[in-house]
């Protein structure tokens, strides 16, 4: 089965091993989507760097050439500049097609790639960048039903080319995401993130063909509110001033709401950011100047279940993401001020 040497497979973090988990099934009425595991999202409105780590300029140029579409429709640009602090970091080993999902590549050494092609065109592009920007594989939605013949899919899983054990099998395949771990509820055949699987796979039938290009719903969903809104625009945020009193009153309005601060550091030094109210909430602090670059988070450290962050930092534009700990129905006013 000559499509089998095109499965992308997960690289998952050690702590989310264990994250997809098998169907539940879930009566729905909500329209169709494609799914992004909760908390691997950037800030909307990013500026994500990318660095190839080998590979020939002609394969550089076919992930600049194809890469770029997703940003016609998330708010976020790729900035191929080679950084050596680039989240995205690709190489071209002969080691399958894969990549972390979002956020997850924050946590690799920078010295270590975050995607691979171990086969180059426009599909596989499309998907694996659909991984980098926070997109889980389509087949484990929860909606999906798929009816898999599991042993055949063990199997054909087991040979050549891939020779995968049974858990990788089963974590790329098999498994299926919780309802309360993912963005969106529907199962969308045609995306980009579906795997093309023949129907021996299955005990119904059903078979998935290649898809080579954005579906209608991976663009929808991924300009939508749930993910990268308003395409071509800067994140909205609030100024901050450094204070050891001045509080700036906000309110997370409806449920998965995220909200962006930002502050001035003129001298370096150590400074607190913290949070005051009943809303229990969670906190990012990002910078220098950057949205991406994590330098901590924080739950409870404040008073109550109120984040606190305290860190040393040099002159620059820091950024502070606020939200509930609850994503799914979380909704609350607080207080924010940062001071040294």
């Amino acid at each position: 089965m000559s499509n089998m040497k095109k499965i992308c497979f997960d690289r998952i973090l050690p702590r989310n091993l264990r994250r997809p988990v098998r169907f539940e099934r879930m009566a729905t009425g909500n329209k169709t989507r494609a799914i992004n595991p909760i908390g691997t999202q950037w800030t909307n409105g990013s500026a994500l760097k990318v660095r190839f780590i080998g590979g020939t300029a002609e394969q550089h140029a076919v992930v600049k050439r194809f890469a770029p579409q997703w940003t016609e429709f998330a708010n976020l640009r790729f900035e191929f500049d080679g950084a050596a602090d680039a989240p995205i970091r690709i190489a071209f080993a002969d080691d399958g097609a894969w990549s972390y999902i979002g956020t997850d590549a924050r946590s690799i050494p920078a010295n270590q790639s975050t995607m691979n092609f171990g086969w180059l065109d426009e599909a596989v592009v499309l998907h694996e960048f659909g991984h980098a920007i926070g997109l889980a594989h389509e087949h484990q939605n929860p909606a999906g039903g798929i009816q898999w013949n599991q042993a055949a899919v063990i199997r054909d899983l087991s040979g050549p080319p891939n020779y995968w054990d049974e858990a990788t099998i089963r974590h790329n395949v098999l498994e299926k995401y919780r309802h309360d771990q993912i963005r969106g509820t529907g199962f969308d055949p045609k995306s980009i993130m579906l795997y093309s699987f023949p129907k021996e796979w299955t005990t119904d039938g059903f078979h998935s063909d290649e898809n080579a290009n954005l579906s209608a719903t991976d663009k929808a969903f991924v300009a939508s509110e749930r993910m990268y809104p308003n395409r071509g625009t800067n994140p909205v945020t609030v100024e901050v001033p450094v204070s050891t009193i001045q509080a700036i009153k906000a309110s997370i309005g409806k449920a998965g709401e995220e909200d962006l601060f930002r502050f001035a550091v003129r001298t370096t030094g150590r400074y607190t950011v913290d949070t005051d109210g009943e809303t229990d909430l969670i906190m990012k602090l990002y910078g220098p100047d950057s949205t991406t670059h994590l330098l901590a988070e924080d739950d409870d450290s404040g008073n109550g279940n109120n984040p606190q962050i305290t860190v040393d930092l040099s002159p620059g534009q820091y950024y502070v993401q606020i939200r509930h700990y609850n994503r799914a129905t979380g909704t609350g006013q607080y207080g924010i001020r940062v001071y040294r």
